[in-house]
């Protein structure tokens, strides 16, 4: 009788950086190099900045004006939830669904940039 086959262990693989998604960072690199390619850049990090800008004032007026409005109306500092006051639910609590969909948006909306750039780059390529 034959023994039984074991099965093999999958190779270990070190990783020392993330991996390329694509050839077109590289692209990107040798691009920026050129005038055409300094434009394109550019104009990536003015909408990648103008995003964060947004998520800065949305995170600002969204968690920042909480306290704000506690000190404009003393009243709400009374108002109890649930036996927990009002202030400590929307502080403790409510912000961090907030803190996840913003930080969920700005992903989302970042890696939309990312991708419109490098089908623009794509598209520069060809003849």
């Amino acid at each position: 009788m034959s023994e039984p086959r074991r099965p093999s262990r999958p190779e270990r693989v070190r990783v020392t950086r993330p991996p390329q998604r694509s050839a077109s960072r590289a692209r990107a690199g040798e691009l920026a190099e050129t005038r055409l390619g300094g434009v394109y850049m550019r104009s990536l990090l003015r909408e990648q900045l103008r995003l964060a800008w947004w998520v800065l004032g949305a995170l600002t007026l969204g968690v920042g004006a909480l306290p704000l409005l506690f000190w404009a109306a003393p009243a709400l500092a009374g108002v109890h939830l649930l036996g927990v006051p009002l202030p400590w639910l929307l502080l403790g609590v409510a912000v961090y669904p907030f803190l996840l969909a913003l930080g969920w948006w700005y992903v989302v909306r970042a890696e939309r940039n990312e991708r419109h750039f490098a089908e623009l780059l794509e598209g520069s390529e060809r003849p």
